[in-house]
This record gives C-alpha cells, structure tokens and sequence, in this order.
C-alpha cells in the first residue's frame, strides 16, 4: 500500500512539473503568429513612408499607395506593386492591423511590364477612425514568402 501512495505522489509530481514547464514554454518561449500574419522585420507605412521597396533573389519589389478620392462608401485607394517576376492570381489582402475587421482580398490586375494595380476603398471602422491597415501580398491562397516588410496604411477617419 505504501508503494502504490508513494507512485501516486511521484506520477502527481512529474504530470505537475511537466504542466508548469509547457506553461512556461507557453508564456516565455518563441512567440507564435495567433493572428495569422507574417512576421516582418520592419513596418512601412504605405501612405507615408512609400514607396516601400525590397530586394529578393528574384530581384527589386515595390509597393506604392495613394489615396484618390472620397466617396460616400469612403475613401478610395489605388495600390501599385511592381515586381521581379509575374504571379499569377496576385492578389493584396486588407487585413485590420489594430483590430480584426476580417480579410479583404483585392485582385491586382496587370498591364503591360511588371507593374500591377488596384483600386479599393478600405472598410469603414465605426469604432476607430483611425484605422490602421496592413496589405499582404499573396499568389493565389499561398501568401508570398520573402516579403521582409509589413505594409500597412491608416485608413482616413470616417
């Protein structure tokens, strides 16, 4: 009987420790991505810092961001990215930076060269009119890897 108390203590002892080690790793360890974005080496803000520019080894990519007008459904913007290579189904998805307002996938459409553009209106936040925006790029559903910057943009107050 004492054997069968004394494992029980030992086996509560170690399920104990082997909880409080996987806590620690949870709160102290590497830092996972919840939220579903990339991580990125540096922020650019599309508005004011842009152009933002970075290299590959496929070559120079370049993003671009103006506003160009205000209409009744918010202000419109046109993105320009230009890229080393062609993508197919390239697309810039809207994602709320500051809070989560959902995903907002923007085709980016392509005339001639490597330059490819689009024109939305970002989505209107009720509870901050100061909404910051972040664009990651993707081919498809596959996000592109070797962006080393987050894009993102303040949305004009509504």
């Amino acid at each position: 009987m004492k054997h069968l108390v004394r494992a029980v203590i030992i086996l509560g002892f170690l399920v104990g420790l082997i909880t409080l080690l996987m806590l620690a790793l949870a709160l102290f360890g590497p830092a996972d991505d919840r939220a579903g974005s990339k991580t990125a080496s540096a922020r650019c803000d599309l508005l004011k810092d842009g152009p933002c520019v970075w290299n590959t080894d496929a070559g120079r990519w370049s993003a671009n961001l103006e506003m160009v007008r205000d209409t009744s459904e918010g202000t419109a913007y046109r993105l320009q990215v230009i890229t080393p290579e062609t993508p197919q189904r390239f697309l810039a998805v809207l994602r709320g930076e500051s809070m989560y307002m959902g995903e907002y996938p923007v085709a980016l459409g392509q005339d001639t060269g490597n330059p490819y553009t689009a024109q939305f209106t970002a989505p209107i936040c009720s509870v901050d009119a100061s909404m910051t925006w972040r664009i990651d790029l993707q081919e498809g559903q596959a996000p592109i890897e070797d962006v080393p910057l987050t894009l993102v943009f303040e949305a004009a107050g509504g």
